[in-house]
């Protein structure tokens, strides 16, 4: 193949092509869980779908492989560096194969390794203070149990999950950027049973898409917060919260709080169906009509939609 000199422009434009969008028009089907996407397709061993897509980043579930657009193309479709950036810029168009690639088949599970830590939080405290309205009592409780912190690289938030023994299993980034585009990924090599959480002694267990959509929940209702437990999907995907229900027998009230839309509404059946099948029947998910404290205490627009889930049974 002829070598095409790309710029930098280019290259950081292809690989920040919505995925979402991309896919659609090129025909893929795409199912809506959350805030995510779910890649869903067919071979000769049946449906796939535990590749999650948002915006122009995408991360397989069950390869622990993820990154951005470029990389997609060249594991999921198994294209060459060239022909990616010229697809994603529209230079070219080539019949996309259903087939998983080679690259994804034979790839060995990474190694996971913690993001390298930031001498402090200042970013991380002002974005999620400032932009996200969490409570500084909070930020700091997380950070105290070293599952909260900034990566030095990129000054990123990092979510940890933390095993039963307390070792750090998995960890997701989420920009702190408060212009342009905002990304959120998990790192390589996570084990997806684990998840950004606090568990407590009662026996509730509140349920979130994202680590933030948790903080905003408890800074809504600080009372007490600390002897319920809670658990962060990262998506909405259940491995994280059936190992903690296993984990800690004293849990048995799940009450599933995610976005009141198309998607998650979705979520919250497929969810319920996978609890009860493993033997949890207390199930519980949004209220049946809203509270005026919570719009009153959120009038930014984006956190409308928290006051469409915060639970009234939170007290």
């Amino acid at each position: 193949m002829l070598y095409i000199p790309f710029t930098d422009e280019q290259k950081i434009l292809a690989n920040s092509v919505n995925l979402e969008e991309f896919l659609r028009m090129r025909g893929e089907k795409l199912e809506r869980v959350g805030r995510e996407h779910k890649l869903i397709y067919y071979d000769s061993s049946g449906r796939h779908d535990s590749i999650t897509i948002h915006g122009s980043t995408w991360f397989d579930h069950k390869n622990q492989v993820g990154g951005g657009a470029i990389k997609f193309m060249q594991e999921f479709y198994d294209m060459d560096f060239q022909t990616a950036v010229q697809e994603l810029l529209g230079q070219r168009v080539t019949p996309l194969s259903h087939s998983p690639p080679k690259a994804i088949a034979k790839e060995e599970k990474k190694e996971f390794r913690l993001p390298q830590a930031n001498t402090n939080m200042h970013r991380v405290y002002a974005y999620l203070i400032k932009q996200r309205f969490i409570s500084p009592d909070i930020i700091s409780y997380f950070a105290k149990q070293h599952t909260l912190y900034e990566d030095k690289e990129h000054h990123n938030a990092v979510f940890v999950g933390i095993d039963e023994n307390g070792v750090p299993r998995q960890a997701s980034k989420r920009s702190t950027n408060s212009y342009g585009n905002s990304f959120r990924i998990t790192c390589q090599g996570s084990d997806t049973r684990y998840s950004f959480a606090h568990f407590g002694e009662s026996k509730r267990l509140y349920v979130f898409e994202a680590p933030i959509d948790m903080m905003s929940f408890l800074t809504l209702y600080p009372k007490d917060w600390q002897k319920h437990s809670c658990i962060a999907m990262n998506g909405v995907y259940e491995n994280a919260v059936l190992t903690a229900l296993k984990n800690h027998s004293n849990l048995s009230e799940v009450i599933l709080c995610v976005d009141n839309d198309e998607g998650g509404i979705e979520a919250v059946d497929r969810l319920r169906d996978i609890l009860n099948e493993n033997g949890y029947s207390n199930v519980k998910c949004r209220p049946d009509k809203l509270t005026s404290q919570i719009y009153a205490a959120f009038k930014n627009k984006q956190y409308k939609y928290l006051a469409e889930y915060a639970l009234a049974l939170y007290h």
